[in-house]
């Protein structure tokens, strides 16, 4: 058995030597903003935003405050600002089904332009038009029309009425109507001067009638054609006369867009639209020019025509003013927020959609860049989720109606042009645990998401590495417009740094908590009106957070103090010690000391985890009473069945229980009531074990540490109190200043061991004692009691079964 090791000062704390930093203070330091401890996310991000193939999109992990998203956006931005921007994306009308808009693509900036060429040039065109259809030239010609069909139809009229005179009828036009009458001595006869006549004469004169009412409604019907071909003369008039009204203006837009065919093809259509349109603009300046009309009409805000309307252009994305790629982070990755939407106006009970009320999502404004999403965020969305896999599969981003509300008015919707979604990559935050569920749940995700970044929350701690984080520390000061730090201030958050990564040999890149803890350092500088942030204004800093997070650590301490918790860090006990656990208070954590007992008693090889049985301890916790119980049979009963029953529990605990770390206290605790050897009090253990009595590393080792040494320091201070720990957590410590201060003084011990036996030599102050060729163990050993009293269990148990076989007999 190897030699148990007490820790010396030094090895409890690894200071940074703060001459060894290249500067007086951060003032003179190299600012740097380069990410620290990250060099294989970031190479998995620039290969990820590098392979330009369907799927290779990122999911990016780590714990928080490492700065995924900080590193993220700058990575990308510095990418971006090297690529081109991406396109313009705008919609327009669809003259052939006005339900479905056109999206048309431009190059960076034009879009906005072309809204607005297409805005001044429809004012300058309803000017120029009605300008033109209330010119003398365009009235000339209109009534030039109106009288050549008026004089046709007058000459027509005439040669009608001459022939039916000739005939012995008179004709009469009445506005729209003609009568026929017959005449008499050269005037229409009335109705009584008719029934007058003989009955031949008015079978004669009713053919006569009869023929001219033919012939008249012969040129009635050529009549309506006329009219028809004036409507439609009168309607060509107003087409070229509103087209050589705009032909200049069209001229001057096809030759600005001369290089983009869709633009000039609508463009087109819009040119037809304004022959199409004349007669509107007729109408209206009619409607203007009448005071009337002026007086009853009801304007809406911002109407137009209808003209203005199917020619204005709806700018979804403008990269007008833009100088790269676009990054965009969605914090709030709803449907709408990430796909867009299509809004509606209230007209006549029913809610009308039309290209101009189409609004962009994330996707869109992320177009030829990168989108960043928080995953989590975006699964609380599950339709958000389906449209983000959807635009991903179809390289396309559709805009879907949203569905009808029940007791909401009918909607009028729009199925716009899909938008392609190419040279886009999204990127999601998210942790291990999300990335595992979706790959394992979700069939499509790692089809979509090719590419893992892991980012790393800690760092190797070597003088290179320290010179790197000081530069960051420098940096991070200025930016945040903080004091300038004082070198040992610097050597101070380093440590601390190191305490946060939970090992002396490496460094923690949380930087947010490292952020946090430099501003309130500063702001116990200005309390202070330091003009520099030294080491005890961070130390300060230090203690203010663990004071404000532990109030739950000082009730413990009154607690026991007061008698109402029993720990006792004096004295000998069997079948008793103290084990240590960790109580986490949001982001800080502090040891806890229990009490945790056990008894043996003759039974079958059971050990009976109390905390386990009443549902306070998870499955780690119960594996560890398990390799207790696999440890007590290879060790002592490889001759005899191990033939006993034990309890252990961790008394006055009354929450949750989890972990193997007191797997090795709840050992020496069993073998203490096999044995019937006292343990010490002043001793409290943690280390978890293997079924070979090797000890095994925990967490939480400082922490736990500290928290017994409170306790001691509550009770006094005897010079005998310490704690185990395994030997492989011996890297991992950085104490406070106060327990290394009491170890160099002997009033407390830190001992580091890796075999069970180890601990059980110093908790019992006996010797273990080590299995010689016979099996035997050295007598006075521990494990020399403890096989013992096994044995007699065994009898015990034997003899009874003996008993109860011959009484059934």
């Amino acid at each position: 058995m190897l030699p148990i090791r007490e820790l010396t000062a030094q090895e409890l704390y690894r200071p940074t030597d703060a001459a060894a930093l290249p500067f007086e203070t951060t003032a003179r330091a190299p600012r740097s903003e380069d990410f620290i401890g990250q060099d294989h996310a970031i190479e998995a991000v620039e290969f990820g935003v590098a392979v330009r193939r369907d799927g290779y999109n990122l999911f990016v992990i780590g714990p928080s405050g490492v700065g995924k998203q900080s590193v993220l956006r700058q990575l990308l931005g510095q990418r971006a600002s090297q690529e081109r921007p991406g396109d313009d994306w705008c919609y327009v009308h669809n003259f052939a089904d006005a339900h479905r808009p056109h999206a048309l693509a431009l190059p960076p900036g034009r879009a906005a332009a072309l809204r607005n060429d297409l805005e001044r040039t429809v004012a300058d065109l309803q000017v120029a038009v009605r300008t033109a259809l209330e010119g003398e030239e365009h009235r000339i010609r209109r009534q030039r029309l109106t009288r050549e069909l008026a004089d046709r139809q007058e000459r027509a009229f005439r040669e009608i009425e001459q022939r039916a005179r000739e005939e012995g009828v008179h004709v009469t036009r009445e506005q729209e109507s003609f009568t026929v009458r017959p005449l008499r001595d050269g005037r229409a006869m009335s109705p009584a001067e008719f029934d007058g006549l003989p009955e031949s004469e008015q079978e004669r004169l009713r053919a006569v009638v009869a023929r001219a009412e033919d012939s008249l409604g012969v040129a009635l019907q050529e009549f309506n054609d006329w009219d028809r071909q004036h409507r439609e003369a009168q309607e060509a008039l107003l087409r070229r006369t509103a087209v050589a009204a705009g032909a200049r203006l069209f001229v001057e837009l096809r030759a600005a867009y001369a290089d983009l065919p869709e633009v000039l093809e609508h463009l087109a259509e819009i040119e037809a639209d304004l022959a199409d349109s004349a007669a509107g603009f007729l109408q209206e300046a009619e409607e203007e020019s009448s005071d009337s009309s002026r007086r009853h009409r009801m304007p809406e805000a911002d109407e137009g025509t209808e003209f203005e309307l199917r020619a204005s252009v709806n700018v979804l994305i403008d990269h007008e003013h833009a100088e790269g790629a676009p990054v965009v982070y969605e914090a709030h990755p709803t449907l709408t927020n990430l796909m867009g939407r299509i809004e509606h106006s209230q007209q006549f009970g029913s809610m009308i959609a039309d290209f101009t009320l189409i609004r962009a999502g994330a996707v869109h404004r992320a177009l030829g860049g990168y989108l960043i999403l928080e995953a989590a965020r975006l699964l609380e969305q599950p339709q958000a989720w389906q449209a983000l896999k959807r635009t991903l599969q179809s390289a396309e981003i559709s805009l879907e109606p949203q569905g009808q509300q029940p007791d909401g008015p009918v909607a009028v919707s729009l199925q716009p042009e899909p938008i392609p979604f190419t040279d886009t990559k999204v990127i999601l935050l998210g942790d291990r645990d999300l990335y595992e569920l979706l790959a394992e749940t979700d069939p499509d995700f790692l089809e979509l998401f090719k590419v893992l970044v892991d980012f790393e929350d800690v760092m190797d701690r070597t003088p290179e590495s320290e010179a790197s984080y000081a530069n960051l520390v420098a940096w991070l000061a200025f930016k945040d417009g903080l004091r300038e730090f004082t070198r040992a201030g610097v050597a101070r958050v380093l440590e601390h740094a190191a305490r946060l990564a939970e090992d002396a040999g490496k460094l923690s890149v949380r930087m947010r908590s490292i952020l946090d803890l430099m501003r309130e350092a500063d702001s116990h500088a200005s309390l202070a009106n330091a003009p520099l942030i030294t080491a005890e204004h961070v130390q300060r800093a230090i203690d203010q957070q663990l004071r404000r997070a532990g109030s739950i650590r000082i009730h413990l301490l009154e607690n026991i103090r007061d008698g109402l918790t029993l720990v006792a860090s004096s004295g000998v006990r069997v079948g008793q010690i103290n084990g240590l656990s960790v109580v986490r208070s949001g982001e800080h954590s502090f040891g806890q000391v229990v009490r945790i007992t056990a008894r043996a008693w003759v039974g079958h090889g059971d050990v009976i985890d109390i905390e386990r049985d009443v549902d306070l301890a998870g499955p780690l916790h119960a594996k560890g009473v398990l390799i207790s119980r696999g440890f007590l049979g290879e060790r002592y009963a490889t001759e005899v069945p191990l033939s006993l029953s034990a309890s252990l529990v961790f008394e006055q605990s009354y929450g949750a229980v989890e972990g193997d770390s007191a797997s090795v206290a709840e050992t020496c605790a069993l073998l203490s009531a096999l044995a019937g050897v006292p343990l010490l009090q002043a001793i409290a253990v943690t280390g978890s074990m293997n079924q070979h009595g090797e000890v095994q590393a925990v967490g939480g080792v400082n922490e736990k540490i500290e928290g017994f040494f409170d306790v001691c320091r509550e009770q006094g201070l005897s010079g005998a109190q310490g704690v185990v720990i395994p030997a492989s957590n011996v890297r991992h410590l950085m104490l406070s200043q106060e327990v290394v201060a009491a170890v160099r003084e002997g009033k407390f011990h830190v001992w580091a061991v890796a075999e069970i036996d180890q601990a059980l030599e110093l908790l019992t102050g006996r010797e273990a004692g080590q299995r010689d060729d016979t099996g035997a163990y050295p007598a006075g050993s521990v494990n020399a009691a403890v096989q013992q009293r096994l044995r007699s269990f065994a009898e015990v148990n034997g003899r009874f079964r003996g008993r109860e076989s011959a009484s059934t007999r």
